[in-house]
């Protein structure tokens, strides 16, 4: 007892260790960007700049067909499920994919209007960090009716709602405001807000699946992502490592995506591997107690099966199955068995005179003094209404009549008394045969057995013939 729960307390000390250290490297990962900020924000010079069109315009286009594909296939797991998280990652993606193509396309436009090629950044990550948020805050709600999800004109509405976006953006780049540096900061700052929001809701609501796990860590990603536009300027390189986070967390949160599609096609059901584990094991101690109670059910169906349901002795399919077995050990060792046919003397009157409740009771009574006079490995079957057959393995003729001799005996001096006060005597005639000497088959013995019955009847009967 001592050696197992040290081994338990051991145990658990090693699972709360491994717990602290997973968590201490998920929040690891998930603010390793940070250093990197941290690094191009104390270590190098701001005025540094990597200005290189055609490696941006080649970025955002891998960056517009990602988008393109992981909403085709956010959205397809929506139609599935009918998540409401879905629907909003759905709205996300691709109001950040519509609304951050023109800056792609405007990438030439750099030198001659620099808001209208840089506006688009931190205005497709706001409209995609609230349309998260929303997601977040419908976390766990129930699913979406079929109808809403094939609804078009509400996908038509959002993609107009995005274009509209797309055309407001060009109008403030081009107006007197567009220079003021606030327009820029805002947006940035909004899409880091709504982050950061979306964090503190994950943890204030324990939310701890697998995939709001890698929900979590690319928020934020994001969050780092807007904190590093906002420190950085165009081309240098903070401006580039904030896309490179940015596309990180893009990247990771379509990972999780995927793998919803490939399971169950929603965040809210996939399960991790202490889940998944636990629920096996649930599900196996529920397979092996199935599996107890049918091979209870089954035995207790073939005990039935073989079973006589009056007198509990086995059935005639059942004696004939035990004397094939018997006949083949016979004919392996060269051993002799012997078979008794038992029928109980007027029986008839015994039922006309008491009634059928009287009658099953001395049937019940003889088949519990047959059992008591034969040997523990000898069997009693009942094969008619008032027939018996008795097997006895091992044993010749002269033993064979010995036993039917003592079983005559026990029933003519037994009364049997029924529940309703009925005292009632009974004999019995039997018929003896034995294997090898009087046949090698199962029609051959019992053909004797028989015979030799018939004439205990037809001398007085309460006799015993074994030749």
């Amino acid at each position: 007892m001592n050696a197992t729960a040290t081994v338990n307390e051991q145990g658990a000390a090693a699972r709360l260790v491994t717990r602290a250290y997973s968590h201490f490297l998920i929040l690891l990962f998930a603010l390793a960007p940070a250093c990197l900020i941290a690094y191009l924000f104390f270590f190098q010079d701001p005025t540094l700049k990597f200005e290189h069109h055609l490696f941006h315009e080649f970025a955002i286009a891998a960056a517009t067909l990602a988008g393109l594909f992981i909403t085709y296939v956010t959205w397809r797991c929506y139609m599935s499920s009918g998540e409401r998280l879905l629907l909003w990652l759905t709205l996300g993606f691709l109001g950040f994919v519509l609304i951050y193509t023109p800056h792609g396309a405007f990438t030439g436009m750099a030198r001659h209007n620099i808001w209208l090629f840089l506006l688009y950044g931190p205005a497709s990550r706001l409209v995609m960090s609230v349309l998260l948020f929303i997601g977040l805050l419908s976390f766990g709600r129930p699913p979406d009716a079929v109808e809403k999800r094939s609804n078009l004109r509400y996908w038509l509405t959002w993609i107009g709602a995005f274009i509209l976006i797309d055309i407001a953006v060009a109008g403030v780049a081009n107006s007197a405001i567009a220079g003021n540096l606030w327009v820029r900061l805002s947006m940035e700052g909004g899409a880091l807000l709504c982050s950061a929001l979306s964090v503190a809701v994950l943890l204030i609501r324990r939310i701890r699946s697998p995939l709001m796990l890698i929900y979590g860590i690319s928020i934020t990603a994001f969050l780092l992502s807007s904190l590093a536009f906002i420190l950085g300027r165009p081309w240098n390189h903070m401006w580039w490592l904030a896309h490179a986070i940015f596309a990180g967390g893009f990247l990771f949160l379509s990972y999780g995506i995927i793998q919803a599609f490939h399971t169950t096609r929603s965040f809210a059901t996939v399960y991790s591997q202490e889940e998944m584990m636990a629920r096996l094991a649930a599900a196996m101690a529920r397979t092996e107690s199935a599996l107890q109670e049918l091979q209870q059910t089954n035995q207790k169906l073939e005990h039935l099966a073989e079973t006589d349901p009056l007198t509990g002795a086995a059935n005639r399919r059942q004696f004939i199955k035990l004397v094939e077995a018997e006949i083949a050990r016979a004919k392996r060792d060269g051993t002799p068995f012997s078979v008794l046919a038992l029928d109980l003397d007027h029986f008839k009157s015994i039922n006309d005179n008491y009634g059928h409740q009287v009658g099953d009771e001395v049937l019940q009574a003889f088949v519990d003094k047959c059992l008591n006079a034969i040997r523990p490995y000898d069997g009693v079957a009942r094969v008619g209404g008032e027939e018996f057959m008795v097997l006895l393995p091992k044993a010749s003729l002269d033993l064979g009549q010995s036993i039917g001799e003592r079983i005559r005996s026990a029933i003519e001096s037994a009364v049997f008394e029924s529940k309703v006060g009925h005292r009632v005597g009974v004999t019995v005639s039997i018929g003896v045969s034995q294997f090898w000497h009087d046949g090698n088959t199962i029609d051959t013995i019992f053909r004797a057995a028989d015979e030799r019955l018939y004439r205990a009847k037809d001398e007085g009967r309460n006799c015993v013939i074994a030749l």
